[in-house]
């Protein structure tokens, strides 16, 4: 067992300490799984969070609204639509959180939907109904709706909406600083998603999450604002160890003048970054199911004090992120024919490996060599196999639509056939991110 993943499991271990404790004072108190499995019985979010429109957000919200929930329009994006704002509590601590101020960055909406509704439906629970007395929770899913649309980054100006929190440029960044400058929350929570290349240190594991207590200056002193959002990270980290261990990074807390969180705290409100990465084989929906107990185990914890006994020094160890850190696939030790000829000189077959970018349907070739030490996925092993491209040439950049043939029919191959395929049926293919006759190949 490795450092990181013992220190994640102690970590959780001393959550169970923490939860029996607290059940021990408040029997009704739910624990992390109870929320696993009240969002898997009554979630109200049905769509993965990546075909998630703003259309299909505002039929959310008209059911959560139907439901009991405080929802208002606080303003526009760019284009008109609609930017609602939803509330839950009547306590005098303020929490503030926003989702979506990438467009393609959706996990978190799908989140605080359900949030909200299961806040609503169990809202005479003691827990929750203690909750509400202590605080009140506002949040704003899907704050760029016109990215969303489009499922890009930026806004219809093409500015990074997280960018903006100086000049001010957006109406969407105009919006958020006007919410919280109007409220003052004394904590936020600024949602994303972040690479799922994303590796946690140099551990080859990946940052299914990652945490920031975010610094409000150059020096990322440690005022009691940002103490207690390393507190809050804290039992974030806490709570996803029971699930996740060793998948949970540290984000990069180098202040930036012109990010909202940076700015946010600075202004006085301490924030906490949660990006959402992969979580590899597994379904969309299951990272929403981590965002909506983490997040539920920690405002919970926060309405009843959990957070000041928590140890910000548990954040501090969390191992850095090392973004780009993995690769979606490598297939090792293929025998490359990469079909590239030169007047009559053609390139003989060599062995190397393949690391194999994929973003949805597009795969394409990242590197090619030795690459040995390279975390990855995915892996398998095509020893005993010839690989090419099904046209063009097997080249960096290159379209990924790989083909394989065992080396013993190698000899029998044309390989310079321009109908390669139909006319030497492949073992195994690898076409749009997909396999057909993988089962052949080993794993590495």
């Amino acid at each position: 067992m490795s450092y990181l993943h013992l220190r994640s499991v102690l970590s959780a271990l001393l959550l169970t300490v923490m939860v029996v404790g607290a059940r021990a004072q408040s029997p009704a108190l739910a624990t992390p799984e109870d929320y696993q499995a009240r969002w898997t019985t009554g979630h109200l979010s049905r769509i993965d969070p990546s075909k998630l429109r703003h259309r299909d957000l505002v039929a959310y919200l008209a059911q959560l609204k139907a439901e009991g929930v405080k929802v208002e329009e606080v303003g526009r994006s760019l284009a008109g639509r609609e930017i609602y704002q939803l509330e839950f509590g009547r306590g005098p601590l303020k929490v503030f959180l926003w989702s979506q101020m990438h467009g393609d960055e959706p996990t978190a909406t799908s989140a605080l939907v359900d949030l909200f509704h299961y806040w609503q439906g169990h809202r005479d629970d003691p827990a929750v109904a203690e909750m509400a007395r202590q605080l009140t929770i506002r949040a704003v899913p899907m704050l760029n709706p016109d990215g969303a649309e489009l499922f890009q980054r930026r806004n219809l100006q093409s500015i990074d909406i997280n960018r903006d929190a100086r000049r001010l440029v957006t109406p969407e960044g105009r919006l958020l600083k006007r919410l919280r400058d109007e409220w003052q929350p004394e904590i936020g929570f600024n949602l994303h998603n972040q690479n799922i290349r994303t590796a946690v240190g140099d551990s080859g594991r990946q940052a299914t999450i990652s945490l920031l207590a975010v610094a409000h200056d150059e020096g990322r002193s440690d005022t009691p604002g940002r103490v207690r959002a390393k507190k809050i990270c804290t039992l974030f980290y806490q709570t996803l160890s029971r699930f996740i261990p060793g998948q949970i990074g540290r984000y990069d807390d180098t202040f930036n003048p012109r990010a909202f969180g940076d700015l946010i705290s600075q202004w006085g409100t301490p924030v906490v970054l949660i990006e959402t990465g992969g979580w590899f084989g597994r379904p969309e929906m299951d990272l929403v199911r981590l965002n909506f107990t983490a997040l539920a185990w920690t405002l919970q914890e926060l309405a009843r004090g959990g957070v000041d006994r928590a140890d910000p020094a548990v954040y501090d160890a969390i191992p850095y992120n090392q973004s780009g850190g993995m690769v979606p696939l490598i297939i090792r030790q293929a025998t490359i024919v990469n079909r590239l000829r030169e007047g009559s000189f053609e390139v003989p077959a060599y062995s190397a490996d393949i690391a194999v970018n994929i973003e949805g349907a597009r795969a394409t070739i990242q590197d090619l060599g030795d690459l040995e030490g390279f975390a990855a996925l995915d892996e398998v092993d095509a020893t005993g196999y010839h690989v090419t491209v099904a046209r063009g040439t097997l080249r960096t950049g290159g379209e990924a639509t790989l083909l394989f043939y065992k080396s013993s029919r190698a000899k029998t191959i044309d390989w310079n056939a321009p109908d390669l395929e139909t006319r030497y049926p492949p073992d195994v293919t690898f076409r749009q991110g997909r396999w057909t006759g993988r089962d052949k190949l080993g794993r590495h």
